[in-house]
């Protein structure tokens, strides 16, 4: 899947996100994740990433919950305006880390 790059899995799994990511491809997002997962923090670069949906908002919750029952924290990066004020609209600012 082109949209999502594992960049590091150690210390924190750091991956590159780019293109859009919506309900056609969320499960592969989720799966590639979850593949490179093997505990701690988490680190999204968004600097690519150009569009996402409902469905991804979800799968980025999905995420968090295994992340934070693996001891860490999610954290996005370089998020567009436009794409970190629909993650504020639904609070997800509030669980998750967005800079």
């Amino acid at each position: 899947m082109q949209e999502v790059q594992i960049i590091e899995e150690q210390p924190c799994l750091r991956v590159a996100l780019s293109g859009d990511i919506g309900s056609e491809n969320a499960d592969e997002f989720y799966a590639a994740v979850m593949n490179a997962y093997h505990g701690g923090d988490v680190v999204f670069e968004c600097a690519g990433l150009e569009f996402i949906d409902s469905t991804t908002l979800g799968t980025f919750v999905k995420i968090l919950k295994q992340v934070k029952t693996g001891g860490g924290a999610l954290r996005l990066t370089a998020l567009s305006a436009r794409l970190k004020k629909l993650f504020v609209i639904c609070a997800l600012d509030k669980i998750m880390e967005i800079a």
